[in-house]
Formats: C-alpha cells, sequence, structure tokens
C-alpha cells in the first residue's frame, strides 16, 4: 500500500462521503452551528433536573474570571462554609487574592530550588524542558493549598480584594515566567562558572526579593493584620481588630487541614489501587507537604464523598469539566452531545486508555455540594458548586451524572474518618513517586 494520501484515495473518500445523505446534513449544521452546538442532546437536557435528595446550602456563588484559581476558589469555598455556619451568615468569602500572592511566591521558591536541584541536568532534556514549562501557573492542588494557609493562614475577602492582576492573571503569569526562565538561565550559567551552592543560592533570595516586588505592584501588599467586620443573618454588627492571617483562620475558620486526604481514582495499569502516590517536583511551599494520593476505586471515592455530605459537610473534588459538559445549561453528561451520531463514528477509549494516551486529566476543581440517591440509595446525578459565576448551569451550580463521575472524576478530598483503617495505612505508607509528566501530576488550572 502507498505511504502517501493518491488521487485515487481522495476520490473515493469524497464518493463515499457524497453517498451519505446525512453527511450533507451533519456538514450544513456544523458549518453553521459549530461541532459540538450541533450535538447536543435535547433529552438529556430534559432529564438532567437539578434537584437533589442531599443539597447543602452555600453563600453567593465565586467568579474566578480570567485566572485559574479554580483549585483555591473551591478549596475556600470549603472552608467559607464552616464559617458562615458557625457565624450565622448569609454569604462570606476568603480572599483568593491572597493566598494567590503566597502561591506564586512559594511557586516562584520552588522552581528556582528545582532548578538548583537539577543544574547537571541537560537544559533541552526532558527532566528540564518540562520545569522551564511553565513555572509558576496559576493551577494547583489540595495539599498545595494546605501548605500555603498553614504557613500563612487566610483573611476575609475585603481584607484583601481582588485586583486586574488575580482576576486576569494572564499578563503577570507572562511576566512572571520570563523573569523566572531569565533567572534559571543566571543560575545554571554560575553553575557553569564553578560557583556554589552557596553563592548561588544568595542569588536566588535577591531573585526572590524582586519576585515579591512584582508581586506586589500587581497584587497588591498582603495584610500583616486587619479588622473584621461583617452582619450575622439576625442583622447584628460584630467587629475584631487586630487579627493575623493565622490567627483569623484558628479563630474563624478552625478546620484541621491535617484530617483530610485526597482519594483518586486512576485505573492504569501502572498504579495499583491501595497504594499512595506522590509526584515528582510537584508543589509549591518548599518545606510543606509533598502532594499525596490514594489510589481507589471508583465506588470508593462516591462512598466517602457521601458520607461527608450526608454529614453536612462540602468535598473538594477534581475533574476534566471539558468533556462532555455543556457550560451554558451546566451539564456533564456522557449523553450530552450526539457526536458519535452526528460524526458517524465512535469513542472506544476506556478511562484507563485515555489516562495512558494524553486525552485526559483532571483540569479542573469545584465542589459537591448535594447528591441524588435513588430508592437503593445509589447515587445518580451530583450538584455541583463551580466558580465561574452565576451565569453558567443554575445559577452557578452545575450538574454531574453518576456515569460521567465513573468516567471523568479523578481525585475527591475527604476527611480521613470516612476512611477505613486499612486505607488510611495504605494512604500513610510510604508513597510512589511518578514522574513529574504524569497525568496525576496535573494542576486544577481551567479558568
Amino acid at each position: 500500500m502507498s505511504q502517501e494520501i493518491t488521487k485515487e484515495q481522495i476520490a473515493a473518500f469524497d464518493a463515499d462521503f457524497s453517498a451519505q445523505r446525512a453527511n450533507r446534513v451533519a456538514m450544513n449544521a456544523v458549518t453553521n452551528n459549530g461541532l459540538l452546538a450541533s450535538a447536543i442532546r435535547r433529552e438529556a437536557v430534559e432529564q438532567d433536573v437539578h434537584e437533589y435528595s442531599i443539597s447543602l446550602e452555600q453563600g453567593e456563588i465565586c467568579n474566578q474570571k480570567q485566572s485559574g484559581r479554580c483549585w483555591m476558589f473551591a478549596a475556600l469555598n470549603t472552608l467559607r462554609y464552616q464559617v458562615m455556619k458557625k457565624y450565622n451568615l448569609k454569604t462570606f468569602e476568603l480572599s483568593q487574592a491572597y493566598l494567590f500572592f503566597w502561591d506564586k511566591l512559594e511557586k516562584s521558591n520552588y522552581f528556582l530550588e528545582s532548578i538548583l536541584d537539577t543544574l547537571d541536568e541537560p537544559a533541552n532534556g526532558r527532566l528540564v524542558s518540562y520545569l522551564l514549562m511553565a513555572p509558576v501557573n496559576d493551577g494547583g492542588q489540595w495539599d498545595m493549598l494546605c501548605n500555603l494557609i498553614e504557613k500563612y493562614g487566610v483573611v476575609p475577602k475585603t481584607a484583601y480584594p481582588e485586583s486586574k492582576a488575580s482576576s486576569g492573571s494572564r499578563e503577570m503569569d507572562m511576566t512572571l515566567t520570563e523573569k523566572l526562565r531569565e533567572d534559571a538561565c543566571i543560575l545554571r550559567k554560575l553553575h557553569k562558572e564553578g560557583k556554589g551552592l552557596d553563592e548561588l543560592r544568595a542569588r536566588k533570595t535577591r531573585m526572590l526579593g524582586e519576585i515579591y516586588r512584582l508581586l506586589c505592584i500587581c497584587l497588591g501588599e498582603p495584610p500583616k493584620t486587619f479588622t473584621f467586620e461583617y452582619r450575622d443573618k439576625d442583622n447584628n454588627f460584630h467587629r475584631e481588630e487586630g487579627l493575623t492571617p493565622k490567627s483569623f483562620f484558628e479563630k474563624y475558620v478552625g478546620v484541621d487541614l491535617s484530617d483530610y486526604v485526597s482519594l483518586i481514582n486512576a485505573p492504569t495499569e501502572d498504579k495499583p489501587y491501595g497504594r499512595s502516590y506522590t509526584v515528582q517536583y510537584l508543589g509549591n511551599v518548599k518545606e510543606g507537604n509533598a502532594v499525596r494520593y490514594l489510589n481507589l476505586p471508583i465506588e470508593e471515592l462516591k462512598k466517602a464523598a457521601i458520607a461527608q455530605m450526608k454529614d453536612g459537610q462540602p468535598v473538594w473534588f477534581g475533574c476534566d469539566v471539558g468533556k462532555y459538559s455543556e457550560r451554558d445549561s451546566g451539564i456533564m453528561d456522557l449523553d450530552i452531545r450526539g457526536l458519535e451520531d452526528l460524526l458517524d463514528t465512535r469513542f472506544t477509549m476506556t478511562k484507563a486508555e485515555r489516562l495512558d494516551y494524553g486525552q485526559s486529566l483532571m483540569t479542573h476543581a469545584m465542589v459537591f455540594q448535594g447528591v441524588n440517591l435513588d430508592e437503593n440509595g445509589k447515587p445518580n446525578r451530583w450538584r455541583v458548586e463551580n466558580s465561574w459565576g452565576k451565569e453558567p448551569g443554575k445559577d452557578g451550580y452545575y450538574l454531574m451524572t453518576d456515569r460521567w463521575f465513573d468516567e471523568y472524576m479523578y481525585q475527591v478530598v475527604v476527611n480521613k474518618k470516612y476512611l477505613t483503617a486499612e486505607q488510611i495505612a495504605a494512604y500513610e505508607a510510604e508513597p510512589i513517586a511518578l514522574e513529574p509528566w504524569d497525568p496525576m501530576g496535573s494542576l486544577a488550572v481551567v479558568r
């Protein structure tokens, strides 16, 4: 058979296309309306009802705008829930911009330390090329958020509001990335000149001082102390002065973050269930806890998430939000689009195959605020709090079908009290270190 595409082959392709009336109908629909819009199935929209047997009440929907801080918004949404319940608030927000500031600074240090750790690796090798690809992108993981809070605390949004650069981070990220790549180049040159590690770290400190200055210019100086003022649902006014970010977290949030663990579902051959995993060169706070996961069958993730919501607590999770998802209606359903019928083709990869071949990975973090259980106590749809404002979905909430959960859910964070003793022991065992580019090293970063 010929290696190239021949005129005869093209003629045969054309004849096959023209012979089917459905191809013409599909072509007209897609060229005028777009591929995904043409494939939406009305039946799915009608069947996916935003009602749930377990439904938690949250404050007003948040909006990460043009930034990749979904992981941070989702985590702070689970924490603000505690503050609202404890202090009888109608709505409330913790400052995402505050932790964003410290995350950028810590990621800069983590990146430069990774460069120092790989000085003898070739600049065009896979590892250094990977490190240089995105030194300080907006994405993150649950454990990275915990590291930030344990070191820097949290503040109300009123104490450190949004800025142009936090709500639309692209320009700042481009500038920081250029500066950090330049810094990496300088450190590697100094190493080639024979400079010692102490001298390189001294230079790194000066580099971080410059990053700090850039962050202050873009985001504003982070507060050291502040006053917290609010009105509760009964219209009573409250004020407390002289709070620090750490004292505010301890008093007003009061959650022991060490009680929470990340469960993943990665059904690939290289990741046996019942084992803990970490990822090389994935982190932000250098001295903080490493990212750690426990890999379990998908039904175990559901079981733990449902148990936590039954106890009145929301659940942070990570998924591949762009797959079989309709933004306007807020529906995540394998049947939301009839692409296979429209295109007369089939998509047959399994979840494991999609991970192995780069077709899917975790891209976005959100919060479960409810689930609908059928007469047998089995879930059939999940209530999802997103961070894209009120417009998408039903007042900002998405609906995830249970079949979608099976295929595109990758991670939930739950209190370890919902795990068995055997699962806790597996989580706490020495983790298997995955390569930096493993799909389980992906960061929730969708804007």
